[in-house]
């Protein structure tokens, strides 16, 4: 273990908690001086993500403690669905939540789709720009969305970049801006998906709640979509600000990291920040990626000692 995964020694304190400054600035410092310069600082070579040896565990587990994500780069280009399901379960994550448009086992195939299952315009199954998003985001708080990997097959002839931005990042950037702002955020009722309806009625009911929580293990969990549309945020000055404040932290911060998988290569931690542009499709050779969601968090050695 180097520098970069073995924080200093820790004791009882809650770095979110508003109305406790001083762990908040221990942590503040202790994930600053630990963030990766670019994307390229997340990358582990894998020889085989089905079978990872210890050493390649480990690397992918360091880079998920100091950022929530990793990516993995490997030779294994084919077209096994099996993969995301075997990485996750030698990273701790095994409750896939198996959403209504992913495929039967659980794994959701995400290329370009013009069928009438509900895929077709929905835009993951498109070839159209995805604006910041955490998934799952729709979910009640029963099935919150904690660790995801996303596995590319073939990318796309051009386009297709991924945005990327650790969310404790976005709440440090938040909470040195105005506490206020991640305060309001906070609250249960900050953010409502209305419901989605299908030709049998109610399909999806109402979801409210927060955009960041702390979850009972003490980590820290955030649900955010910038559409515009299908979504209505509190109506209060404070919820109105500290929308706003995120939407310019989201627009240009320092943070974020952008990446295009290649055949072979995929991301795997928590549920961090990401975004997609648009792409265009070689038709011989379309898009395909494999989207795995789990209720787990990725099983790391230890808590993060920041103290």
């Amino acid at each position: 273990m180097d520098a970069l995964t073995a924080p200093p020694a820790a004791r009882q304190a809650s770095p979110f908690d508003l109305d406790d400054d001083a762990p908040y600035q221990r942590w503040r410092a202790w994930k600053l001086a630990r963030r990766p310069a670019s994307a390229e600082d997340l990358v582990v070579d894998v020889a085989d993500p089905r079978a990872l040896t210890a050493a390649e565990r480990a690397a992918l587990q360091g880079r998920i403690q100091r950022a929530n994500m990793a990516l993995y780069r490997s030779p294994v280009v084919a077209e096994d669905k099996h993969l995301p399901r075997a990485l996750g379960a030698q990273l701790g994550l095994t409750r896939l939540d198996a959403n209504w448009l992913a495929d039967e086992d659980g794994i959701s195939s995400i290329a370009v789709s013009d069928r009438s299952d509900g895929r077709g315009g929905f835009i993951p199954y498109t070839d159209r720009a995805i604006r910041w998003h955490t998934d799952g985001y729709y979910h009640p708080e029963g099935r919150r969305i904690r660790g995801m990997i996303l596995h590319c097959v073939r990318p796309a002839a051009s386009g297709g970049i991924n945005g990327l931005l650790d969310h404790e990042l976005a709440y440090v950037a938040l909470r040195d801006a105005a506490p206020a702002h991640v305060r309001a955020l906070m609250q249960p009722d900050a953010m409502t998906i209305p419901a989605r309806a299908d030709e049998d009625g109610v399909a999806r009911p109402a979801q409210s709640g927060p955009v960041f929580a702390v979850e009972d293990d003490g980590s820290l969990h955030m649900r955010y979509t910038a559409r515009t549309r299908s979504i209505e945020w509190k109506a209060d000055a404070a919820t109105c600000a500290a929308v706003a404040a995120l939407e310019a932290l989201l627009a240009e911060s320092p943070w974020i990291l952008r990446t295009r998988l290649e055949p072979g290569m995929g991301l795997v931690g928590h549920n961090v920040l990401h975004e997609r542009t648009g792409f265009e499709d070689d038709p011989a050779r379309p898009r395909l990626l494999y989207r795995a969601r789990f209720l787990d968090r990725v099983a790391l050695p230890a808590a993060p000692r920041w103290r």
